[in-house]
């Protein structure tokens, strides 16, 4: 027996795959197994003990691994004991690079059990080891493409097979690969559109929902304990709404209940960078789940969003035109401009290609257009058909009692989140008296909850004034619809219906515009049907 003392780390590796029941597998059972062998082996001292609990065996950057070769590399260890080989890895190129020149480079002896593997007498010849490790790299593909088969029959089947759901829903307790709307969340994504259809561009949006206290995807998912993605745009504490989230949310078509999965992939087994495939490879299934928004909601979101959304710094929301107008010589896009005069400010639209050759384009006043725009709108309107059949399913009160609906569960959850920080304050001077905490630490932290204690209730007496809003059919929101009950006395046309209606405008001088509206086939169809019921 040599009488060279060896400073020994156990690995314990064990991947999701190797987690059955009854599997020798476990981290319990290489553990046990381990220190039964070493009762023999008294010239090995265990230094310490690295485990990879849910870690393939084909990447290397495990982060226990990188602790065990951090402590190689500084020398507290020289010694690495495994249950086996595939403990180690099972990619059998790079296990072979471990084990044939970075182990033998720093002296480290190198032990799996159940292979009679031992580095310092050479037991285990060279092509014994090559063979366990091309079985196991085998091992490898072959679940990998178990894998890969059984999730392509789910995605085709329709069932949800993501880890982490996406913000708004979670997967339901009678089915785990079904999807369900998460109440809470799931009315603030109903929010989010609303306020885009009602013209509010997306930094707006983000800025409503900080204001009023409401915790972004990334911290809302983290607060109640739920799985969230890793290394995303947004992942990293304090996260908060932005424009871009807010489009994501908006351009996400799981909202209005289509599920869509198998958009990328890894392009085998050992390599884990993901690739777009094209959208004829998608898995697509309508009708998969709740949706939370109707899909008429949806497609005239993607509409708005297609138009140009352009606000001026000190705009909250889009232009009633903005990229509904067309040049009648030059088919460009016309663009808001404002010039001063006598005192105050006019608006225009004219083409930006007038100075590159469009020389029949002309500058049409804002209010000009509104005005004619309005007029040919509600004609149109009475002509499609009559005002009450159009408003039938609308009711601003019903809308204002489920807006309200909405705000008291974001005003129940900052309640509930003030009550914690109060009982964490509450403990803070305990803790400090006890030890638990440093003088400076209590101070710390006790600013810093009674900071977030004041976000909190600033934004709760703003959620109570809007609720008031909601209840009494004040709110911002609703009053659009009260401009649809009576188009008699339509004064001023808002961005919703603009682009609800509209599909564009075009200009072909000052007094003279066509204007082209949604539901075009439609309104023939039905205008051929009455003028064959007349005949």
């Amino acid at each position: 027996m040599s009488e060279i003392k060896y400073k020994a780390v156990k690995y314990i590796r064990l991947s999701i795959a190797d987690d059955k029941p009854g599997e020798s597998d476990s981290v319990a059972n290489q553990r046990k197994l381990i220190d039964e062998w070493l009762k023999n082996h008294p010239e090995i001292e265990v230094v310490c003990e690295k485990i990879d609990d849910g870690w393939s065996g084909l990447l290397f950057d495990r982060p226990a691994f990188k602790e065990m070769m951090e402590d190689i590399e500084k020398g507290v260890v020289n010694c690495c004991v495994t249950k086996d080989l595939s403990r180690l890895g099972r990619e059998y190129i790079e296990t072979g690079r471990y084990l044939r020149r970075i182990f033998p480079a720093y002296g480290v002896r190198f032990i799996a059990i159940n292979d009679n593997i031992d580095t310092l007498n050479d037991s285990g010849d060279d092509l014994t080891v090559s063979l366990k490790s091309i079985i196991n790299d085998a091992y490898c593909r072959d679940i990998s493409i178990k894998t890969r088969s059984a999730l392509d029959v789910k995605r085709a089947s329709g069932d949800y097979i993501g880890a982490c759901c996406v913000y708004g829903y979670k997967k339901s307790e009678d089915d785990r690969h079904r999807l369900e709307p998460d109440d809470y969340a799931a009315n603030i994504v109903r929010e989010i559109f609303r306020m885009k259809m009602d013209g509010m561009a997306a930094a707006k949006i983000a800025e409503t929902l900080n204001g009023r206290g409401v915790l972004s995807p990334y911290q809302y998912k983290k607060d109640r304990g739920l799985p969230h993605p890793k290394n995303g745009f947004a992942d990293r504490d304090g996260a908060k709404w932005s424009a871009q989230t807010i489009i994501r949310i908006l351009q996400d078509e799981t909202y209005a209940g289509t599920l869509i999965q198998g958009k990328s992939e890894t392009p085998n087994y050992k390599l884990k960078e993901l690739r777009q495939k094209p959208m004829s490879e998608w898995h697509r299934h309508e009708n998969a789940h709740e949706p939370l928004v109707k899909k008429n909601d949806f497609v005239l979101v993607q509409r708005l969003m297609r138009l140009d959304t352009r606000t001026s710094p000190a705009d909250d929301k889009v232009y009633v035109f903005s990229g509904l107008l067309i040049c009648g010589c030059c088919g460009n896009r016309m663009i808001r401009k404002s010039a001063p005069g006598n005192g105050k400010r006019y608006y225009y639209y004219w083409c930006p290609t007038t100075k590159k050759g469009c020389a029949d384009s002309v500058m049409v006043k804002e209010d000009d257009l509104m005005k004619c725009v309005l007029e040919i709108t509600k004609a149109h309107i009475t002509n499609v058909a009559s005002l009450e059949a159009l408003l039938a399913n609308t009711n601003a009160a019903m809308i204002g009692r489920e807006l309200a609906e909405t705000l008291s569960g974001q005003l129940s959850e900052n309640e509930r989140r003030l009550d914690r920080i109060r009982e964490f304050k509450a403990g803070l001077y305990e803790n400090m008296m006890s030890g638990n905490l440093s003088k400076e630490e209590y101070k710390s932290l006790k600013g810093k909850y009674n900071e977030d204690a004041d976000i909190l209730a600033a934004a709760n007496e703003r959620l109570k004034r809007e609720i008031d809003d909601a209840l009494s059919c004040k709110h911002e929101r609703l009053m659009w619809m009260e401009h649809f009950k009576d188009f008699a006395r339509l004064s001023a046309l808002d961005r919703k219906t603009a682009a609800t209606l509209i599909k564009c405008i075009h200009i072909n001088g000052k007094k003279k515009i066509n204007i082209e509206f949604n539901y075009k086939a439609e309104y023939e169809a039905a205008l051929a049907l009455v003028r064959k019921e007349a005949a």
